[in-house]
Formats: structure tokens, C-alpha cells, sequence
């Protein structure tokens, strides 16, 4: 039961600064606007897929739990 609450305690934490990150990344600068960001607009069609940005994402995450990792 111990490992069980654990883990509920770990995702609660995930789920809270996923919010927050949610809630404030309107507000971070140049995400969604980076060089390598696809966007395409013509009339009748918009399409958006921010390539770089995901990059830089994905990079901060794995670069938080690689540290999260070694602290354990």
C-alpha cells in the first residue's frame, strides 16, 4: 500500500505542475514562434506544428528527469 500511495502522491505532483505550466505557457516567450516552426496559412487552411519547439521541450523534460534520476 505504501508503493500504491506513492505513486498517487507522485502523479498528483505531475498533474499540479502540469497545470501550472499549462496555465502559464501563453506567457513564455517565443515558444510556438521559434525558426524551424511550421506555419502554414492560406485561405480556408491554417496549419501549425511547431517542430522546434517540441524539441526544445522534449530536451527540458528529458534534461529534468536525467537529473531526477541521478539525485534518487
Amino acid at each position: 500500500m505504501e508503493s500504491l500511495g506513492r505513486t498517487l502522491m507522485v502523479a498528483g505532483i505531475v498533474l499540479a505542475v502540469l497545470g501550472v505550466v499549462l496555465y502559464v505557457s501563453p506567457s513564455i516567450p517565443l515558444l510556438g514562434r521559434l525558426p524551424g516552426d511550421l506555419r502554414i496559412e492560406r485561405p480556408g487552411f491554417r496549419f501549425y506544428f511547431p517542430i522546434t519547439s517540441c524539441l526544445l521541450v522534449s530536451a527540458a523534460i528529458s534534461g529534468v528527469l536525467w537529473l531526477v534520476s541521478k539525485l534518487r
